[in-house]
């Protein structure tokens, strides 16, 4: 047997290519929407992909499952054991073979077993791997996020991100006879999860790859727990707020995401346009860093820095459904690449066109003015909480609970530009998040909506917490 893994760490999620040595067959498990990977893995072990399956219908990415079946012609085997509300709307169409619990088939002289696990979601299944080569038992498990390394998938998704009502107690309980019935297989037995640690799809992934099912028994928190209740108590508990980008993925993954084929770069486009495409109400992002946007941008841009973190934020906060335009940190063709693959990743295929960082200077060389945000210290934000300046947090509401500044106002980042009309504009605002990334992009949001006295704290809850300040729970 062949066995690759693929680790995409913008979303932390990993994917997997199941090979047959004998007959050249292969699987790849949960897919993303870059299959160049696939592909080329395949190439490389002169290997036919024949199987194409994911664990369930994913949130956080849109499912490269199409996309990757188009050019190579594979069958798709989709999970059919979620009922009626949670089927592939595009399984008929697409010739899919639906997969319930126990469903067995072969890619080659490899035995794929489907166990139906739900919790997570309805429909999601974990797929056992038996090279009947050389073994009678399964290796391991492929657990999607079901299982992962330290901790288990989220229940509370379906009801907090689609609004399916009770589905977030109702999950949990299911997840809980899933991890029951799942300890009765061996010790030995691989798990290979979905995700590590820096995904929303569970609250304390280890940022180990791989673990076995007996080391998750004794130390994975959630093996420890025999009652029921409790259990629901424990996994609902302190589960962070989803990206507001994952209701409109389980739409599009539900009903079937386009096939892109090959990934369509936009126009490098110049001073001209941007000036055009902010006239026209269009987003034009500025993707530099939070330093040199505060220094020198051009108004009316937001800015979502190209960090580890690019494609949470952009699905939060562009839109789905008109253009969009990208200011890159240079104009090199493979950064541009890229950020478009990022963005195509969460179904953000609406980018209109894209200028370098020089656009920045040519606004200015051209007479055009220029803002900047200014950053505060410590004692500045001390001092303006005295004066009466309004401290605005940005983090999720369950971090500002456990602690924050006294008399701060908290508004999530996600949720700030349709809440501008509760903030007043005749006050300054400083502007702080936990550490620094957040409070950059919402101090851009609040000058592109017009607010103009807007400071920015970049030291965070962190450094103000870590000094001694008082704090307020």
């Amino acid at each position: 047997m062949i066995f690759k893994r693929f680790f995409d760490p913008k979303l932390a999620q990993t994917s997997y290519l199941v090979g047959c040595t004998t007959t050249r067959e292969a699987m790849v498990v949960d897919p993303n929407r870059n299959i160049g990977p696939y592909l080329q893995a395949a190439r490389e072990d002169r290997l036919r992909i024949t199987h194409v399956t994911e664990t369930h219908i994913h949130a956080d990415f849109v499912s490269g499952v199409r996309e990757l079946a188009a050019p190579t012609g594979a069958r798709l085997y989709l999970s059919g054991a979620g009922g009626p509300d949670w089927e592939y709307r595009y399984a008929a169409e697409a010739g899919a073979i639906l997969v319930s619990n126990g469903h067995r088939f072969m890619v080659g002289r490899v035995e794929v077993r489907a166990l139906h696990v739900p919790g997570h979601t309805p429909e999601h299944l974990a797929f056992l791997l038996t090279d009947t080569d050389t073994a009678a038992e399964p290796m391991g498990a492929l657990t999607g996020d079901f299982l992962f390394v330290g901790d288990v998938g989220r229940p509370d998704l379906l009801e907090r991100v689609v609004g399916s009502q009770g589905s977030m107690e109702r999950g949990a309980r299911e997840l809980f006879h899933s991890i029951r019935a799942f300890r009765e297989f061996p010790d030995y037995l691989q798990i290979w999860p979905g995700h590590e640690a820096g995904s929303a799809c569970g609250k304390s992934l280890s940022a180990v790859p791989q673990s076995t099912l007996g080391y998750e028994k004794r130390f994975n928190w959630a093996f420890q727990i025999e009652d029921e209740s409790e259990f629901v108590r424990a996994v609902l508990a302190g589960q962070p707020d989803p990206p507001r980008y994952f209701a409109h993925m389980k739409r599009l993954n539900v009903s079937g995401p386009r096939v892109l084929g090959e990934l369509p770069l936009p126009k490098q486009l110049d001073l001209t346009a941007v000036e055009s495409a902010l006239e026209s109400g269009a987003t034009v992002v500025d993707t530099r860093d939070p330093v040199e946007y505060g220094r020198a941008a051009i108004p009316g841009t937001i800015n979502i820095p190209a960090t580890k973190a690019f494609t949470t934020w952009a699905g939060s906060l562009l839109p789905y459904d008109r253009d969009f335009y990208l200011i890159t940190d240079g104009a090199t063709e493979h950064k541009t690449e890229e950020l478009i693959r990022d963005l195509a990743g969460i179904g953000l295929d609406h980018a209109a066109g894209c200028f370098g960082s020089q656009v920045v200077a040519d606004w200015r060389n051209s007479q055009r003015r220029l803002q900047t945000i200014p950053a505060v210290t410590l004692n500045d934000l001390a001092a303006g909480h005295r004066n009466g300046e309004l401290v605005l947090d940005v983090r999720g509401v369950g971090e500002w609970k456990a602690g924050h500044v006294p008399g701060s106002r908290n508004v999530p980042v996600a949720e700030l530009q349709t809440r501008l009309q509760e903030l007043p504009r005749d006050r300054p605002l400083i502007v702080h998040c936990q550490t620094g990334l957040r409070a950059a992009i919402a101090v851009s949001l609040l000058r592109a909506g017009g607010f103009i006295d807007v400071r920015f704290f970049p030291g965070g809850f962190a450094e103000w917490h870590s000094a001694g300040q008082p704090v307020e729970t």
